[in-house]
């Protein structure tokens, strides 16, 4: 493979990424069916209401046996004129069969409607390592999805994308429900700010390998980059290293620019290319 020559920016700070035609509508593409749901409640995060997005390519029938796709800061990643585009982007794969039959779910986090401001419980849901917000997808959000699809059981066909605390939540899930989720995409994962300090380099040296596959991105000027400790690039790039030494089925890209949604965003149709395009390293 030939990769056209571009110039590296001098700034590493002012940096934004030109999206590619995998980003935007393209003519004859038709695009993929939207369903908005409503949780009122959570029995995991009690007190919370959120709306979840589930995406149906064009095309996709009730019967067929599909994969799922989650998504994190649900709208936020689907927003056709926001940053990620994630509809726009699973309807040309899906146009053009570069993945296989997949369901899209959007779930936004959880707020607190009864405060004033309404409050949101995203920290709280995305930054930790524990099986809480992987129980909640599995428990509260997957069952919509299988009354309207038929959905796989293979944990290697349920993957979980999210960006910032969303990537500490992506990670979590597959790290601690391996029986469940197999494929991960972690776009500026804010792991440096997970309670305790990050326990991925360790956790990856000393506990027994799951079966996963995991797309991570680092921005060589997130946040503290510079600094010796609360390091968000650094955080990135030894969790990223110790899961390759494991020998765990990654890949790693590093952009310019700060703790940005616009390069995820732009890498997204890659990301999700090699991530379900391979077959993950044997355990």
């Amino acid at each position: 493979m030939s990769i056209p020559y571009a110039p590296l920016p001098v700034s590493q700070d002012a940096v934004d990424y030109a999206y590619g035609p995998d980003s935007m509508r393209r003519p004859g593409v038709v695009p993929g069916a939207i369903e908005e749901l409503r949780l009122s409640d959570s029995a995991r995060f009690p007190g919370t209401s959120r709306s979840v997005w589930l995406h149906r390519p064009a095309g996709l029938s009730d019967a067929t046996e599909s994969a799922v796709m989650f998504f994190t800061d649900g709208w936020w990643y689907l927003d056709p004129d926001g940053d990620v585009r994630g509809g726009i982007v699973l309807d040309n794969l899906a146009a053009g069969g570069e993945l296989p039959p997949m369901v899209g779910v959007f779930v936004d986090p959880g707020v607190f409607a009864d405060q004033e401001p309404p409050a949101k419980n995203r920290n709280a849901e995305y930054d930790a390592v524990d099986d809480r917000y992987a129980a909640f997808l599995l428990e509260e959000v997957l069952p919509l999805v299988e009354k309207r699809f038929s959905v796989s059981s293979d944990p290697m066909m349920r993957g979980i994308c999210g960006g910032s605390s969303g990537g500490n939540a992506a990670l979590a899930a597959v790290w601690t429900r391996p029986d469940a989720f197999g494929r991960a995409i972690t776009f500026n994962a804010s792991f440096a700010q997970l309670p305790g300090g990050n326990p991925y380099p360790a956790l990856a040296r000393t506990e027994s390998r799951r079966e996963l596959r995991a797309f991570l991105h680092a921005a060589h000027r997130d946040l503290n980059w510079n600094r010796r400790d609360d390091n968000w690039f650094a955080e990135n790039l030894e969790t990223a290293a110790a899961f390759a030494r494991a020998g765990y089925d990654i890949r790693l890209v590093v952009g310019d620019g700060g703790h940005s949604p616009n390069h995820g965003g732009v890498l997204l149709p890659d990301a999700l290319r090699w991530l379900w395009n391979a077959p993950a390293t044997p355990s």
